[in-house]
């Protein structure tokens, strides 16, 4: 299996050959093929279907870019999973520790990002079909929590009556405590009778605000505004609550987060009463709030509106700092002093951090939602004279080839 969660076929030279939907040891006849990298790539009529092949659950499985492993049958996958770090630690140069995953369930997604298109007198809304601008229009998902699940069949009404909702748009939706929070974007503006069909739609469905911007990507056109404010969207990070801003990353679970703020606190070491910890890429709050249940905490955030949500959440074991670190890394005079370094990079990783990191000797806990990743990042630490720790898998994008794992670093024996 790849890395993208296809079976992996060697063609005559050597090549590759990635085959969506297949399994380890199937036969199967591929259809056409294309490029894909330096490999090749091609949709396949499986033949000879392997013993752990089940019915997916979902009926737009194949089809829809969302799920990429509900053909497997559950002990399977959740092996390769495990696999994924363990092989991660292996290319960084680590030892072959166990691995233990903690799962999300079905049904408890609470984000979603869709894409939507006017099909005629109709309307798609859902997401992209694999690797094309084609929308599979959603009528069932069973990793989404039934509330935003249930949101998309009432959002169909409203979005065809839009008229700043000419051909293309997109929503975003965060499942808060306050409950779901709707970015919308639109290819034009929205009418004053727009904002009164949403406003309703809020007023229905519990949604304490919707936000709308222009353009279909994010920072695209504009920033998004209000358009109808029913209350504050906010949700709680270990009992402090916080207010999200539009379209904000969170975990996409709360089961996900609660297994990673945990795995994060298992890989702290022991620290006194008057210790420092420096989190790196700290988002909203999701872990920040946790570990200052442990120590003072300096957070360092490069995204303009969550470090605001973080400010305004007005810990007082908190002190938060706007900084890309990917541009301007802290250097080995910021670190001194810290009982414990955490960090949570985007799916790229730290490279940049990763050398003033490494030759702190601090005691470090690495969350990643890259393996790939991991491996360069924790190799940089492990030759400078770092060892495992502690590593922990969390399934939290049920039936897709991601993987999240939290690794603790201690430097020396």
């Amino acid at each position: 299996m790849g890395a993208d969660g296809d079976g992996v076929a060697s063609l005559p030279g050597g090549a590759s050959l990635f085959l969506p939907d297949t399994l380890p040891g199937e036969l199967v006849q591929p259809g056409p093929l294309s490029r894909r990298g330096e490999g090749w790539t091609a949709e396949s009529t499986v033949l000879e279907p392997a013993l752990d092949r089940v019915t997916p659950p979902c009926p737009h499985f194949g089809p829809c870019g969302g799920c990429t492993l509900q053909h497997w049958q559950d002990k399977g996958y959740a092996a390769w999973k495990t696999s994924q770090v363990v092989d991660a630690l292996r290319r960084m140069g680590g030892p072959a520790l166990p691995v233990a995953l903690a799962r999300t369930p079905p049904a408890a997604r609470r984000r979603m990002d869709l894409a939507i298109r006017r099909d005629g007198p109709g309307l798609l809304i859902g997401l992209h079909r694999r690797r094309s601008r084609d929308i599979v229009d959603m009528h069932a998902c069973p990793i989404l929590h039934p509330t935003l699940f249930g949101l998309i069949q009432a959002l169909r009404p409203v979005l065809r009556r839009l008229q700043g909702l000419k051909r293309e748009g997109s929503a975003v939706v965060n499942l808060l405590d306050s409950g779901p929070d709707l970015l919308l974007r639109t290819d034009a503006e929205l009418t004053a009778g727009d904002r009164t069909l949403l406003t309703a739609l809020a007023n229905a469905h519990g949604l304490p605000r919707i936000s709308w911007a222009p353009g279909l990507a994010r920072g695209s056109q504009g920033a998004p505004e209000p358009a109808c404010l029913l209350r504050p969207a906010t949700t709680a990070f270990t009992g402090v609550e916080t207010p999200i801003p539009p379209g904000a990353f969170l975990q996409a679970s709360r089961e996900g987060e609660a297994a990673i703020v945990a795995a994060v606190l298992a890989a702290l070491p022991p620290l006194p009463p008057k210790a420092r910890i420096l989190e790196l890429f700290a988002g909203c709050g999701s872990i920040t709030h946790a570990l200052a249940t442990r120590a003072r905490v300096q957070a360092y955030e490069g995204d303009a509106d969550a470090y605001a949500a973080l400010r305004r959440a007005a810990n007082p074991r908190v002190l938060v700092a706007q900084r890309d670190l990917a541009r301007q890394p802290l250097q080995a005079t910021e670190l001194k002093g810290a009982g414990a370094i955490v960090l949570d990079p985007p799916h790229g990783g730290a490279l940049a951090q990763m050398p003033a990191l490494a030759a702190s000797g601090i005691p470090i806990v690495y969350v990643s939602c890259n393996p790939a990743a991991l491996a360069r990042d924790g190799r940089v630490l492990l030759q400078a004279g770092y060892r495992v720790s502690s590593v922990s898998a969390i399934d939290q994008f049920l039936w897709s080839a991601r993987v999240e794992s939290v690794v603790g670093f201690l430097k020396g024996r």
